[in-house]
């Protein structure tokens, strides 16, 4: 009797296996010919030998399926235990708008219409802007984008930056150095990250460059090539820290610029670089804008009517 011995090296035992191991059950059941037994990290199947083969080949695909996807389930394993190869079952197909596998299987996806209509842009253009209320996923749906673009090595690095305004808090008082007194600015960026990828991966990045995360400040004097750049909250951004951000522009870099017109929080008599340069580049070719709106709110559902509450005194002052 032959015996063949697999060693989980680079995914968790437990999530591919299943809960109660009920996974390697499924395997057993498409090879009732073989005996598998799973323990720790290691699996040992004994039978014969052209069957060894052919587990071998279907458990390398299941672990190359995994380590992808974080996620393994019923469907997909009998997938791929049934199809004669990846073509068969890549889900590039199915899953068009699937953007990340992120954090422990989670889908990231564009949830709604004009979150589809962004990720379309994004394809088509090289500069994109997002614009709409909170909530609509401007942020997020871009950071996904990037991190997608960072994955299939479209680009070699992603930068995340946002003009720093204080909303009504002064900076001054905030503990800490630079990175720490920031850090509160550039949290929702920090949070859409942790989403999608995992953490330890995620600080490397961080600490090698590969993901920046500056102040609009630092951009003065770069030139961003081969970077998947996002300007979060434009809005908030003067006539001068618009222009210079828009030609940092370097090759094979793509700009997502989002941003919520109705939130300004710059000082009165300063315009909002976002509503300038909205207006001037609206008939730029390559340059396209996105506006979302309510309908594409995917927080609680009071944010909508609070949305809508605020709109109604907004339109009557």
């Amino acid at each position: 009797m032959n015996e063949l011995i697999i060693e989980l090296t680079e995914i968790s035992p437990q999530d591919f296996f299943g809960q109660r191991n009920e996974n390697i059950e499924l395997l057993k059941k498409y090879f009732p010919k073989l005996k598998i037994v799973a323990r720790g990290s290691k699996i040992k199947v004994y039978g014969d030998e052209e069957l060894l083969e052919e587990f071998d080949k279907r458990f390398d695909m299941l672990t190359t399926h995994f380590a992808k996807y974080n996620k393994l389930d019923e469907n997909m394993i009998e997938r791929v235990l049934t199809s004669n190869g990846q073509e068969d079952y890549a889900s590039s197909k199915s899953s068009g708008d699937v953007l990340v596998h992120g954090v422990s299987g989670k889908l990231i996806k564009a949830q709604t219409a004009n979150q589809r209509r962004l990720v379309d842009a994004c394809k088509k253009n090289d500069m994109v802007f997002a614009i709409g209320p909170a909530g609509t996923g401007k942020t997020y749906t871009g950071v996904a984008l990037a991190v997608k673009a960072l994955k299939e090595k479209q680009v070699r690095r992603i930068i995340l930056t946002r003009p720093a305004v204080e909303a009504g808090e002064n900076l001054g008082f905030l503990p800490g150095d630079l990175k720490e007194k920031l850090d509160p600015y550039m949290q929702p960026l920090y949070d859409a990250l942790r989403d999608m990828i995992a953490p330890e991966k995620l600080d490397k990045y961080i600490e090698d460059g590969t993901i920046q995360i500056a102040p609009m400040a630092f951009m003065r004097g770069r030139t961003l090539d081969n970077a998947f750049v996002i300007l979060d909250e434009a809005q908030n951004t003067t006539h001068a820290q618009m222009k210079m951000f828009l030609t940092r522009m370097g090759k094979n870099a793509k700009f997502l610029l989002t941003g919520d017109p109705g939130q300004i929080d710059l000082p009165r008599r300063v315009i909002s670089g976002l509503k300038e340069a909205l207006l001037i580049l609206q008939n730029v070719e390559g340059i396209s804008m996105i506006y979302l709106d309510d309908k594409d709110v995917i927080r609680h559902k009071l944010v909508k009517k609070v949305i809508d509450a605020y709109k109604n005194i907004e339109h009557h002052n």
